[in-house]
């Protein structure tokens, strides 16, 4: 079906049920209240799928050129992000004729495809079904492959081979992501504090960003890759996998729509202030960029322009100064206040 990255595990509770409630506690998933309404879900994958009895994890990469450099009035774009379409559609297209390939097989059998949105500790089960470990970035790392990879899985009722869980940790003493994190979002190895996280400013906080976090988002204007781009791991697997720098080949077998679309790597920033709600659905509707929807991405992309001092943008920032939404014209004036102090 395409997913490079395959391990089979019992659907058992996952051992880090505890430490998601701890963590919801510290208030680490700031304005992301989906997590804790769904709780009690995330404690056993029965709730996912009755009679659960088999977890199939998967991967699919989507590394595919390297990230060009930005030049003032540039933004950059997470690599996941970089396609024309959602890895949402791509991937449970996949898993219906996955999910389609077992029903022939087994008469009867239940089954369920499921990709980042279902109560379900994705990375435990990935670690139970052997595909890897996870990194102090909390992010599973596979050691050939680095991270660069989506997870998804497959529930079933059916009792599979299961795979050895993967027991080591090969992170070390490496402190490379929680070093490099712009914001210091990490209080501390393998627990990130998502309020600090570049990609929670970005994408879910739906108000506007604390001034003092600001300057910590760089160039980003949806999502980051600081922590996987430092990563030892993510750099040995380019050595062993080249990864091309100048054509969208991959070297992997990538998924088209993770190929970077025109204008993704890096995003012309000024532009997107002449999209109105109907221009910004036309180009983002079927992208992961729509999540943050129009006013979070002009929010970003005049928080960028100010760190950048970007003198050539403070037209596209007055018109901002119009625009309907208070959260666009908050982020504007703090743009253009930026670009008259930098002088």
């Amino acid at each position: 079906m395409g997913f490079t990255l395959a391990g089979a595990c019992p659907a058992v509770a996952p051992i880090g049920a505890p430490r998601l409630a701890e963590w919801l506690e510290r208030g680490y998933a700031g304005q992301m209240d989906y997590i804790a309404a769904r709780q009690q879900a995330y404690e056993h994958p029965q709730h996912v799928l009755d009679g659960a009895r088999s977890v199939l994890m998967l991967g699919l990469p989507y590394r595919t050129v390297e990230p060009q450099p930005v030049q003032p009035g540039q933004g950059r774009i997470s690599r996941y992000a970089w396609g024309g379409g959602d890895y949402h559609d791509t991937i449970h297209d996949r898993l219906k004729r996955l999910i389609g390939w077992l029903k022939e097989r087994v008469p009867g059998g239940q089954a369920r495809g499921v990709v980042d949105t279902a109560p379900l500790l994705e990375r435990e089960f990935a670690q139970l079904a052997g595909l890897g470990w996870i990194g102090k970035h909390t992010l599973l790392i596979h050691k050939p492959a680095g991270s660069y990879f989506f997870l998804a899985a497959l529930l079933t009722d059916q009792e599979l081979a299961y795979d050895e869980p993967f027991t080591a940790d090969h992170c070390g003493t490496c402190r490379a992501c929680l070093d490099a994190c712009p914001t210091q979002a990490f209080p501390q190895p393998y627990v990130l504090d998502a309020t600090r996280c570049i990609s929670y400013l970005t994408i879910e906080l739906r108000e506007s960003i604390p001034h003092e976090l600001r300057p910590g988002i760089g160039d980003w204007l949806f999502g980051c890759d600081v922590c996987q781009e430092v990563c030892p791991w993510n750099q040995a697997a380019e050595r062993r996998i080249p990864i091309p720098s100048s054509t969208p080949t991959p070297a992997w077998d990538v998924a088209p729509e993770f190929r970077p679309s025109a204008g993704a790597n890096p995003v012309d920033l000024i532009g997107l202030f002449d999209l109105d709600d109907e221009a910004f659905r036309q180009r983002f509707r079927h992208t992961p960029l729509w999540r943050a929807k129009r006013r979070g991405i002009l929010r970003n992309a005049a928080i960028v322009l100010g760190n950048q001092r970007a003198t050539g943008a403070r037209s596209a920032l007055a018109r901002g100064l119009g625009d309907s939404e208070p959260l666009v014209r908050e982020a504007c004036q703090w743009a253009l206040d930026q670009i008259a102090g930098g002088q």
